[in-house]
C-alpha cells in the first residue's frame, strides 16, 4: 500500500505590499521545492492575502520511510529558505 504524505507550510510575509511580491516568494519556493525534491507543490490557502501563504508538499511512496525522508528534506530546505517567514509546518499521512 502506497504512503501519501503531505506537508503544509505557513508562511508570515511582512516583506511582501502586494500580491506581487508575495507571488515572487511562493512561486520560487515552489520551483525549488519541486526541482529539488521531486515533490508536488501548490498554494493551498490565502490566495487573496498579501502577507500570508500556506504551501503544500505532497509525495507518494511505496515506502513509508522513504517518504518521511524526502518530507524532511523538503521541511529542512524551507525553513533554510525562508527563515523566520515559515511559521507553521505539519505533516499529514494518508494511507
Amino acid at each position: 500500500m502506497p504512503s501519501i504524505g503531505v506537508l503544509n507550510l505557513e508562511l508570515r510575509l511582512p516583506d511582501a505590499h502586494s500580491l506581487k511580491d508575495k507571488r515572487h516568494t511562493v512561486k520560487g519556493l515552489k520551483d525549488r521545492l519541486r526541482g529539488k525534491f521531486n515533490v508536488a507543490v501548490a498554494e493551498i490557502d490565502y490566495h487573496d492575502l498579501w502577507q500570508r501563504a500556506l504551501i503544500s508538499a505532497v509525495t507518494v511512496s511505496a515506502d513509508h520511510g522513504h517518504a518521511e525522508q524526502v518530507l524532511q528534506g523538503v521541511e529542512r530546505e524551507a525553513a533554510s529558505l525562508l527563515g523566520p517567514t515559515l511559521v507553521g509546518v505539519t505533516l499529514e499521512w494518508v494511507e
